[in-house]
């Protein structure tokens, strides 16, 4: 393999789906105490998601609970019920570009604007022919991180790096 051009500095966020949103809701947000951060619906993504948030500042990690707009179409964003996890790297489009020189796996879809308003794609969960590595059964969306998350990373990174 040649060098990384990219870092993954973090989880951004997990994903969650239901037939219905409101019981995941109850456990997340009444009972587990994270905070309500926003909303999302995407007829054509089929979801309908609650944005809640654990933790603070720029590594706060979001628990989007989700349920289907139309319980019978597609995608199924509640099967399985942890639907994906989403990672922090901190240049998109060159781990795009390298990933896919390695032999990964992309939905479709491409780079887009995701729910919280940041560059996205996703890692395909299974391989094919063409591009034989995927998730592994899991689908992984990689997330642009914006500019003070990549500085609070490489502010823990170094103070790390200089501890005995």
């Amino acid at each position: 393999m040649t060098t990384r051009p990219f870092r993954i500095l973090g989880l951004q966020q997990v994903a969650i789906g239901g037939p219905d949103k409101a019981p995941l809701r109850k456990l997340w947000v009444d009972v587990l105490g994270l905070e309500p951060h926003g909303t999302y619906r995407s007829e054509r993504e089929n979801v309908d998601e609650d944005i809640v948030v654990a933790g603070v500042g720029p590594f706060r990690v979001e628990v989007d609970l989700m349920q289907p707009v139309d319980p019978n179409g597609k995608p199924r964003v509640h099967e399985p019920a942890l639907n994906h996890l989403g990672l922090w790297v901190d240049d998109l489009r060159a781990a795009v570009t390298w990933l896919e020189g390695q032999g990964v796996r992309f939905a479709p879809g491409g780079i887009r604007k995701g729910a919280a308003g940041f560059d996205v794609t996703f890692i395909h969960p299974k391989g094919n022919e063409q591009f034989p590595l995927g998730g592994e059964g899991v689908l992984i969306e990689l997330v642009q991180a914006p500019p003070e998350v990549i500085s609070a990373f490489d502010t823990l990174a170094k103070a790390a790096a200089h501890k005995p």
